[in-house]
């Protein structure tokens, strides 16, 4: 007889719950939330399930992972589409939302999510790291900012290129001033120097990563696309064979507009942001770039910016960063190049 499990995972503890092919439960035990935990209790049950499911959440990777690696069979399912389930059931909790879930394993009506690689989660750590760094050392610049107009001191702008060194400068300048700030002036220069060189480390190693990707040079001639939105996108894809379309990687990142039809109504709203937000980030800055820096002329600018006439501009950002994903994802699939056509007018 065919058997099915259902894990229910908090922090602490995992709720296994095992049914057959009729819908009847066969065992039910709460264990640690360790993955040699629950394959001991399948062991000492003597029960092999056809499939295991478990909720996405904060240990949903490293769970899947695991059971996979110890020759589990088992799906992580959409949290979002498993709560309409389970919500269903009159009282809730975990031992009841472990059998909901075995049920939707034998029933087979549940949505796989697609579990990223260890690379690419290596990847994206990096990426998320960098862009903390930059949060912070930006938080710690505009506080000190407000604080010093309050003595009335107005602090330049900053240039890249000086590798921020004349906002210590100014700050030093400012501590001699005011005897007050001078006080916490030598810790905000610190951290600000560590956050600055920390930050700058990891772009170099992101940068040499993208050199070393021949997939990442490839994206890369991209017009408005860098190392970062590189680098993201590949973390994020992970497989491109996960796409049948290339169009469909827009609605995939949250760049397509939901739509709500009942009866006599239908109409499109904004678009439905699902997806990965730091992804759609880099992509509306790349869309920004391509069309206000990038010089040279082509299609896709040329398309970029007669929509800008027609809808205005920040529409046309975002619809341009839906046509760069989609391009993106198109010469991963093909292995081509962007090829630059004939230049072509505004």
């Amino acid at each position: 007889m065919k058997h099915y499990a259902g894990l229910d995972v908090s922090l602490k503890e995992i709720s296994i719950c095992v049914v057959d092919e009729t819908g009847a439960v066969q065992a039910r035990k709460t264990v640690a939330c360790d993955p040699a935990a629950v394959t001991r209790f399948f062991a000492e049950k003597r029960i092999a399930p056809v499939l295991t499911v478990h909720e996405s959440g904060q240990l949903s990777i490293w769970l899947q992972r695991s059971l996979s690696d110890l020759g589990l069979a088992v799906t992580c399912v959409d949290a979002r589409v498993a709560h309409k389930v389970l919500s269903a059931r009159l009282n809730k909790s975990d031992a009841a939302d472990a059998e909901g879930l075995a049920q939707l394993a034998r029933t087979g009506w549940i949505t796989p999510v697609h579990v990223r690689s260890l690379d690419a989660d290596r990847l994206r750590t990096l990426i998320g790291a960098r862009d903390r760094l930059l949060r912070l050392r930006n938080d710690l610049e505009r506080h000190v900012r407000g604080v010093l107009k309050t003595f009335g001191i107005r602090m330049t702008g900053i240039h890249q290129g000086k590798l921020r060194q004349s906002f210590r400068d100014q700050l030093a300048e400012a501590a001699s001033r005011e005897p007050v700030f001078g006080l916490i002036a030598e810790g905000f220069m610190t951290v600000h120097a560590t956050l600055c060189s920390a930050a700058a480390a990891i772009h170099k190693d992101l940068r040499d990563l993208a050199k070393e990707s021949e997939l990442a040079r490839r994206l890369m001639t991209v017009p408005g696309v860098g190392a970062i939105v590189a680098l993201n996108f590949i973390a994020v894809v992970d497989r491109a064979d996960r796409f049948g379309r290339s169009a469909s990687i827009g609605a995939f990142l949250g760049l397509t507009p939901r739509r709500y039809q009942s009866g006599e109504t239908d109409y499109q709203g904004r678009i439905s942001k699902c997806g990965d937000a730091a992804m759609r980030t880099l992509l509306f800055e790349a869309a920004t770039s391509l069309m206000c820096r990038v010089k040279r002329f082509s299609p896709l600018k040329s398309w970029a910016l007669r929509l800008a006439a027609r809808k205005g501009a920040k529409r046309a950002r975002v619809a341009a960063a839906r046509k760069i994903a989609v391009l993106m994802l198109t010469l991963w699939k093909t292995g081509a190049d962007f090829r630059w056509t004939a230049e072509a007018a505004a």
